[in-house]
């Protein structure tokens, strides 16, 4: 992951001050794998010891771009092309004896795996490898083209709303989105692709989604700023809607694990194994989802008991959820606790306890404890 850029200027300034996103000439020669990518099985009870090849992102493109450097533009955008060439590469390094690949992503990356994962399967095919299961592991990729809270200029990454920043982008990086989903939309309409919601009913892979209720990034893009100032009413609200519309595009997502925290990106963070969705932490949910796709070969498909793989959490604003990271205010650098986190919000107990019904005493109990 790491955003992207959609035109000349924005890309000449990610260039001067984000080189590693946009060029590997500055990359250092080794990283230590966190989370999903940790070779230690406390980090990473199910996959520890899985053969594991990390693309850092210097494409810019959502992984999507395919053209080289021209006359037109000074930067090459072949995000997609970087994908398939690393496929190339690996069946020579035992890929061709896989049984399952799982293709994940955070963020941009995210994105990037529901736009490429279909894709990476028909390449397997079209080598004749067969045997390969194809999955996706799209983690805070899953994007909504909503309304911002307060409409701005598209001048930089930051201002655009998602969808007019996607529309420039596409153009500016030739970007390309898989056959079956752009057949779905007027030619010219292929943006919509790059939204989670849009594009998942066309996937033929298995796809796991992860997605924060309350995502950074999204309400970046939405022009929400948390900036240590109680929030205004608009706002809160606002917060709260949002939430409510992400749940409502994974209600038909087999897959998925959405936790209702302020946060983004969670499967190379080292304490990803202690966020749970209605006691099921997220390394378990993939862990059942494995076994569900191992199943589902041999028998109908049936979920397995006790093993949920659909965990969206109900409750309906940030931090509701006692195990969500924890949050520390942007200037003293304190942990906050939930309560002190939603008085920082503005969050007003006493007209919030009379929206609900309850005493205020009561409703601050049920916040600290996180019911």
């Amino acid at each position: 992951g790491g955003w992207y850029c959609f035109n000349r200027e924005n890309c000449d300034t990610r260039f001067d001050t984000m080189r590693r996103l946009m060029s590997s000439k500055q990359w250092p020669v080794t990283r230590v794998g966190t989370g999903i990518l940790s070779s230690q099985p406390e980090e990473n009870p199910h996959w520890w010891n899985a053969n594991m090849v990390f693309i850092p992102y210097c494409s810019s493109d959502v992984w999507s771009g395919a053209s080289s450097k021209s006359e037109k533009s000074e930067y090459a955008f072949m995000g997609a092309l970087i994908i398939q060439e690393v496929i190339k590469e690996l069946v020579g390094k035992g890929l061709s004896t896989a049984k399952v690949l799982l293709l994940a992503g955070s963020s941009a990356g995210g994105t990037g795996v529901l736009l490429n994962v279909d894709r990476v399967a028909e390449q397997l095919e079209e080598m004749g490898y067969h045997g390969i299961q194809v999955r996706g592991l799209a983690d805070s990729g899953w994007f909504l083209d909503n309304k911002q809270y307060r409409r701005t200029d598209c001048i930089d990454t930051i201002t655009c709303a998602p969808t007019e920043a996607i529309k420039r982008g596409i153009r500016y990086w030739n970007g390309i989105v898989p056959e079956r989903c752009k057949l779905q939309f007027k030619e010219g309409e292929e943006w919509n692709c790059f939204f989670g919601y849009k594009i998942y009913p066309t996937l033929r892979c298995p796809v796991f989604i992860v997605q924060w209720l309350f995502d950074e990034a999204q309400l970046t893009v939405d022009n929400v700023h948390l900036t240590g100032q109680p929030v205004q009413e608009g706002q809160w609200l606002y917060i709260q809607n949002l939430g409510r519309e992400l749940r409502n595009t994974l209600k038909d997502v087999t897959a998925s694990f959405a936790p209702a925290c302020l946060s983004h990106e969670i499967i190379t963070r080292n304490h990803w194994t202690d966020i749970q969705v209605k006691g099921t932490s997220l390394p378990r949910a993939l862990h059942c989802w494995d076994r569900s796709l191992h199943e589902s070969n041999k028998n109908g498909k049936t979920p397995l008991k006790g093993c949920p793989i659909h965990l969206i959490d109900s409750c309906p604003w940030p931090h509701c959820n006692p195990s969500c990271p924890t949050i520390r205010d942007q200037f003293t650098g304190q942990e906050m606790n939930v309560i002190q986190f939603l008085m920082h919000m503005g969050f007003d107990v006493q007209k919030m306890a009379q929206q609900q019904g309850l005493e205020p005493s009561k409703l601050l109990g049920m916040l600290s404890s996180g019911n």
